[in-house]
């Protein structure tokens, strides 16, 4: 009786892999400059089936509700949940770690008058950013720059407040931009992150293609388990470490882009066919049938870490 492999997810690898299908194969190109494409080449999907001009959000959304779920809605409540969570002052000077194109950071200052500085390796999505804080009536409270949040050029102290939702996945090496936010932050300032979390620990075949799919479709390396993450932070010398499951308050915001994504099936396949949309377009199709997967099988599920630095 054969035995079936187990695949399993160690800490600080790439697994983004071309193993899946050849039009959805990853790029060789570095993993920023790899991010960085992934976003501008389906920006316009991101605008056209997710969000909208009033909440300019990337992020999944928060649902509490019994109310029918509303997309854009719940996209807003996910930076009011961040928000909170993280205790945010008006007065705090915050920075938008992978701000995309600026929701985050956008709408922190029209609601509560925060200074906040987005950053972002797409130098596109700086511009989108700051054409749109200027329609928001806010470019004089926020300002965006091109660079890596790993490896920022602001000096030490500089905020009150890190917030990143959901770009730290994005990175292969977590404990990179742990430093950094460590660094950046005065003492008493406070992370806020918010992403999808590893649960099981090994894969089988079939599981495992639905990871891949995720990490290749939205340039993922990898995603960190929650003790892992904690691990992370507590080395990097944060304290008052709290960690939220919010699962079941973004399962629907998981189930919407997957009904979505179904519903576009047949304008994928001949925009494919035709040859309008590239790979990087055709896998971040595929990753919203696989994020749906792995969400509701739970092989990952959504948390918020917070925590001070002392």
């Amino acid at each position: 009786m054969s035995t079936q492999q187990l695949f399993f997810m160690e800490p600080d690898q790439d697994y983004r892999s071309d193993s899946l299908k050849a039009d959805v194969a990853v790029s060789d190109r570095p993993l920023v400059a790899d991010t960085a494409q992934h976003f501008e080449d389906c920006h316009n999907d991101y605008l056209f089936a997710w969000a909208n001009s009033d909440n300019l959000a990337f992020h999944y959304g928060y649902w509490d509700s019994p109310e029918p779920y509303n997309q854009h809605q719940a996209l807003i409540n996910k930076n009011q949940l961040l928000y909170d969570k993280a205790k945010i002052r008006p007065t705090d000077r915050v920075l938008d770690a992978g701000c995309g194109i600026g929701g985050s950071s956008i709408w922190m200052a029209k609601n509560f008058g925060n200074r906040a500085t987005g950053v972002t390796i797409s130098g596109k999505q700086v511009g989108y950013a700051t054409n749109y804080a200027k329609k928001k009536g806010v470019a004089n409270l926020v300002d965006f720059v091109q660079t890596d949040f790993c490896n920022t050029p602001f000096e030490d102290e500089s905020f009150d407040i890190v917030w990143n939702a959901e770009a730290v996945s994005h990175t292969q090496f977590k404990g990179a931009f742990l430093k950094e936010a460590f660094r950046l932050l005065k003492p008493g300032g406070r992370i806020v992150y918010c992403d999808a979390f590893m649960m099981q620990r090994g894969f089988n075949e079939e599981q495992w293609q639905t990871m891949l799919g995720f990490f290749n479709g939205w340039a993922v390396p990898n995603l960190c388990y929650c003790d892992e993450f904690q691990g992370l932070l507590e080395g990097c010398g944060f304290q008052g470490i709290e960690l939220d499951y919010i699962h079941e308050q973004t399962i629907q915001s998981a189930e919407y882009m997957y009904k979505v994504t179904k519903r576009l099936y047949p304008l994928q396949k001949l925009s494919q066919w035709l040859g309008l949309r590239n790979k990087a377009q055709t896998a971040n199709y595929y990753a919203g049938l696989a994020q749906y997967d792995m969400f509701r099988n739970r092989y990952a599920e959504y948390c918020v870490f917070t925590a001070t630095k002392p």
